[in-house]
């Protein structure tokens, strides 16, 4: 598969497997097996999804070695501050039984328990995070839904650039500023919700296309993320979508990109991160 070069040297697959939204139990534990033996490397967990544990056992399940796999975890909301961040980690370790993480992200940059004093908690669990990074227990670190200012008050009071931000990304949700600052500054931009959250196979323009290009829906917002070089998260269950989400030797037209530029009813769900009450 192929790979981007990050900020700090390391590699990350250029396809990540998206768990958001997998159910706990066998389901979760099998679709995570079947990623991994349809040839994902790039596995995408959150301790907020609740399915931690389902997903290390299908990351056992898998069968190939840890290093082979790039590992991603997430701080979630309601938890800032120097050794509660340390701890946060540890017990998303212990859920995935694994020893390090590849990716360690900052979920939200502004939660609503942290309003008015965000910029001192994300600077305190970035500081632990970078201690981390030191210690040889996360390889990278990182951020989910930052804007440009945060990301500005981030670094400001960093020793580490982060390494990505993830963001919503797919037809009709451009994340435009922040892609251009992210670019700018060597920021891998990650790209989740591919699929509008389900919008695209609603929209008539998205599905003339893709039987244009004698390919899925998904493959074609798939590919049309890695063209405008973002890392697209995808999700599925299913083992044959999740090997479908893999097969993509095609490549997109600059008439076909524009075409899909121009889309504007697939939505998006446009959470303000300034904003969130969560």
């Amino acid at each position: 598969m192929e790979k981007i070069k990050l900020n700090n040297g390391l590699e990350i697959p250029a396809i990540g497997f998206g768990t958001w939204k997998a159910p706990t139990g066998e389901i979760t534990i099998e679709a995570v097996k079947n990623a991994i033996s349809s040839g994902f490397r790039f596995i995408d967990c959150a301790s907020v999804y609740g399915n931690e544990k389902e997903v290390g056992f299908g990351i056992q399940a898998g069968g190939v070695a840890r290093e082979e796999l790039f590992i991603t975890g997430k701080l979630w909301n309601d938890i800032r501050g120097y050794q509660e961040t340390i701890e946060a980690f540890e017990k998303t370790c212990s859920d995935l039984q694994v020893d390090y993480l590849d990716m360690y992200m900052l979920h939200w940059p502004r939660p609503s328990v942290y309003h008015d004093d965000y910029i001192e908690k994300n600077a305190q669990s970035w500081k632990a995070m970078q201690d981390l990074v030191k210690a040889g227990r996360v390889k990278s670190i990182a951020v989910s839904n930052f804007k440009v200012h945060h990301l500005e008050e981030l670094m400001e009071r960093a020793d580490i650039k982060p390494a990505a931000n993830q963001i919503e990304f797919h037809p009709s949700c451009f994340q435009t500023e922040v892609r251009a600052f992210c670019e700018k500054n060597e920021i891998a931009v990650q790209g989740y919700s591919t699929l509008a959250n389900g919008k695209v196979f609603e929209c008539e323009e998205i599905i003339q296309i893709s039987k244009e290009q004698n390919v899925s829906v998904a493959q074609l917002c798939t590919k049309y993320a890695m063209q405008h070089h973002v890392i697209p998260l995808v999700k599925s269950v299913n083992k044959e979508r999740i090997l479908s989400n893999l097969q993509l030797d095609f490549t997109l037209d600059k008439k076909a990109m524009d075409q899909i530029d121009k889309v504007t009813t697939c939505g998006g769900s446009y959470n303000d991160s300034d904003l969130i009450e969560f």
